[in-house]
């Protein structure tokens, strides 16, 4: 069986080309009526991979893991990523939403950066307070004001999608970690009950609930987006209508090339576009989970947990972006991993995909006396 490196490595190079082609058909017609070069979005996401690739050198080759995994560590880089969500706040609001901050000609979405620091947070402090963990409310609790100071931050931008990964990942990682069921059943109810809040509370939200029910009730408006991406299934069938033949990117579908970049791969190049997407994406999941799995065999417990904790954020924005192209849940704003056109997810994935090969590369070579540090 080929080595999880090589499958993870494999799976998402495919997936970079594979992107690459997809946001070069889909975004053409957009560039053009801007009047922009017809493949300026194709080398906006070249160059956004060129850059994703340099950064992840950093952690793969100079980041200590050992040092990653100290509690100053830990304060420092979430002290970091509040300073920033907190002047994404005061940023330019882009479609509404004031998500990203302007970094000298990028914008760089905060929250990405959010799901890859929590993750290393959580990962380190389940292990460290496993007792609590495992044996009451104590451990949900003294996380619950970065919790709670996140969901505000978030909520203020307003950036509901990543929110619902990130306390997904969380709760994940506390379930293998041994918190006991019954407080699953308390926080899901509270998360259920927030969650209907949250939808009712802001119009938009219902406008998307309700479109979601009927995609087709108000084609013009409210359901245009869902009911043309479901259009563009219909017309893909098995194999496709052909590489750069879609219809629905010729501004019937907004921004084609970002979070619905899956509807016109199953137009163009129909079911089979589409299930090679899902493969490599599982592929890419089953590779980290793998990790994970090898360096729970060793008990370096905070290496597993990080692993599984990057497996279920691409897990979970796999499922949100291809469940919302289909029209199996209301539209939100979530790209898919390594596939869609955007400079601060594909920026996040690959360092992710980085700490995965260097918890891969340094897992074997940990001495057992060591482990209990990893």
């Amino acid at each position: 069986m080929p080595s999880a490196r090589a499958v993870l490595i494999s799976s998402v190079g495919c997936m970079l080309v594979l992107s690459l082609l997809m946001v070069a058909s889909a975004s053409i017609p957009f560039a053009l009526s801007r009047g922009m070069p017809e493949l300026q979005f194709f080398r906006n996401q070249l160059l956004y991979m060129t850059i994703g690739f340099v950064a992840a050198t950093i952690p793969y080759y100079f980041l200590s893991l050992k040092r990653l995994y100290k509690t100053e560590t830990q304060f420092i880089l979430l002290g970091i990523t509040g300073v920033l969500l907190v002047a994404v706040l005061f940023s330019t609001p882009i479609n509404g939403a004031k998500r990203w901050l302007q970094l000298g000609g990028f914008n760089f979405q905060v929250a990405e950066l959010v799901k890859l620091v929590m993750i290393v947070f959580v990962s380190d402090f389940v292990v460290r307070r496993s007792f609590e963990v495992r044996n009451g409310m104590d451990g949900f609790l003294r996380i619950l004001l970065v919790v709670v100071l996140l969901t505000v931050l978030l909520l203020s931008q307003p950036d509901f999608g990543s929110l619902v990964v990130i306390l997904g990942t969380i709760f994940a990682i506390f379930y293998i970690a041994g918190a006991p069921y019954k407080h699953f059943i308390a926080l899901g109810a509270a998360a259920i009950g927030g969650l209907v809040l949250m939808v009712t509370t802001a119009q938009y939200r219902v406008v998307r609930v309700m479109s979601f029910v009927n995609p087709f009730d108000d084609v013009q408006d409210t359901d245009y987006q869902l009911a043309r991406s479901l259009i563009a299934f219909g017309r893909g069938q098995f194999t496709g209508v052909g590489y750069g033949e879609s219809v629905q990117k010729l501004s019937h579908l907004p921004e084609a090339h970002t979070d619905f970049l899956l509807a016109i791969t199953g137009e163009e190049l129909g079911f089979v576009g589409v299930a090679m997407v899902l493969i490599l994406e599982a592929l890419i999941i089953a590779s980290a989970m793998r990790i994970s799995y090898n360096a729970l065999k060793r008990r370096q417990m905070r290496m597993s947990y990080t692993a599984f904790g990057i497996g279920v954020v691409f897990i979970g924005q796999t499922i949100i972006n291809a469940a919302m192209n289909m029209g199996a849940i209301p539209t939100k704003g979530l790209t898919m991993p390594f596939f869609s056109y955007g400079g601060s997810s594909m920026l996040v994935s690959l360092l992710m995909v980085a700490l995965l090969l260097k918890i891969y590369k340094e897992s074997a070579q940990i001495e057992k006396s060591q482990c209990r540090y990893y």
